[in-house]
Order: structure tokens, then sequence, then C-alpha cells
């Protein structure tokens, strides 16, 4: 169906990738504009961009390494100049690099931090500054920080920061007309979760839910739809998505 603009624009980060791919094509399809953020791969990003204008919607893809507060400054100032204001920001962005605590050395352990922990402040911190009256933020946590699985340490606790941040700014924006959430993915099947792992592992843990298979971007892609639309009296929560897993 062709997209019918409906003058809302969102930021989507990590627009690229597999659950920001699929966020950025659904909220495309509600009408809204989509800045399409990636770090490393323009053609990638082009590839959602084309696949939005190809519908009839508006997208721009926007650089910027996300734990760089001047260039995810650049990102939002274009954004109003081009699209003409900011009424969602979806930070789907992260990194996973996993190792043991005992074992994993601490640049790597630095790099997850910027990334995941100091790139979700630096989005909530501009998107609360932004955001128009009647928007959404709604930040990415994950099922691991409840699954507890080895070797997910450190990216588990970038994730259970990020959802001390949203609850926290939901409070702060009291009065704004501006909700915030938290989305947390269960295992989903992405390049970023699939890379590097067996298909016999990979099946493991399809079959921990109740569903038992993996999570898709479209189930994801759903709830964030909802959140940044009619979903005004969610505020200020963590939502799994993950098919039922513990």
């Amino acid at each position: 169906m062709p997209h019918t603009p409906t003058g809302r624009v969102a930021i989507v980060t990590g627009g690229s990738g597999g659950i920001g791919r699929a966020v950025c094509e659904r909220l495309a399809e509600d009408g809204l504009s989509v800045a399409v953020h990636y770090v490393g791969n323009l053609d990638r990003a082009q590839m959602v961009v084309d696949a939005i204008v190809s519908k009839g919607g508006q997208a721009i893809a926007a650089r910027a390494d996300i734990g760089d507060e001047v260039e995810v400054g650049a990102v939002f100032d274009r954004v109003q100049a081009e699209l003409g204001g900011i009424d969602v920001v979806v930070h789907t962005a992260g990194t996973m690099p996993l190792g043991a605590i005992a074992e994993m050395d601490l640049a790597t352990f630095d790099g997850i931090m910027r990334t995941n922990l100091r790139g979700t402040f630096i989005v909530d911190q501009l998107a609360a500054q932004r955001v128009r009256a009647g928007g959404a933020i709604i930040n990415f946590s994950s099922s691991v920080t409840r699954l507890e699985q080895p070797t997910y340490g450190p990216y588990a606790a970038t994730k259970a920061g990020a959802e001390a941040m949203t609850l926290i700014l939901a409070r702060e924006l009291r009065g704004k007309d501006i909700t915030v959430n938290t989305v947390a993915p269960g295992p989903t099947d992405t390049p970023l979760f699939t890379e590097g792992k067996s298909d016999d592992f990979i099946a493991q843990i399809a079959g921990m839910n109740p569903m038992q298979r993996l999570g898709r971007p479209d189930d994801v892609a759903e709830l964030i739809a909802a959140l940044a639309g009619p979903l005004r009296w969610v505020n200020g929560q963590t939502i799994f998505v993950n098919g039922g897993a513990a």
C-alpha cells in the first residue's frame, strides 16, 4: 500500500540493521518520515531509504557514531531542518561482543559501554530536548537481562542501564506529553544475534521459549509502531518481546 504522509517524523538509530530496518519500514507504513541512522554501511542504509521511497514514503540516511554527541547532535539538527521536526526516536543501535567477565579485556568492555550505555544517554538527552509534544522515545534493552546467560554480562549491564534511564526519563518529562519506554526483544533472527553461532546452538536458543522459534524483526516492529502511535497510556515501561521466554 502507498504510504500516506502524516507530517510526523522519526529517527531510528541502527536503522540499517535487522530490527532497525523493520522498524523504519513499519513506521513509514504509518506515514512517518524516517531518518535511517547508520554508522558504517551507507549502501545498506540507502537500501532502506529506497524501499521506503519506492512506496511513496519519505526517508533520508544519516550517519553518526552513536557514542559521539557532536555527530549525533548533527543528525538531530539535520532531521529538524530537512524533515521539519522530530516526533519519535527509536534507539535500536548497539553492539554485542560476548565474553566471560573473568576474561574480557577492558578495551572491549569500554567499547560496549561507549556504544550501548553512553550512546543511549546521548540519544535520550537529545530526544528529551527536541521531541515534540505527542511524541515517543523508545529505547532498546534485551531479554538477556532476565535470562542471565553466561558471557552476556557486560552487554546485559548496558541494557539494564538503558532500562533504568528509561524509567527515570519518563518521569523527568512529566507534563511534556512524551512517552518513554523500553522494548526488550528476546533472541531475534538478525545478523547481530546469529553471527558466529552454530546452527545447533541457534536451534537450542530458539527452543527456549514456548513458541519454539526465534523472534522476527517484524515481531518487534509491530510493538514499536504501537508505542510510537496509539499507545499513549503505556509510559515508563520495559516491555519484553520474546515469545514467552522466562
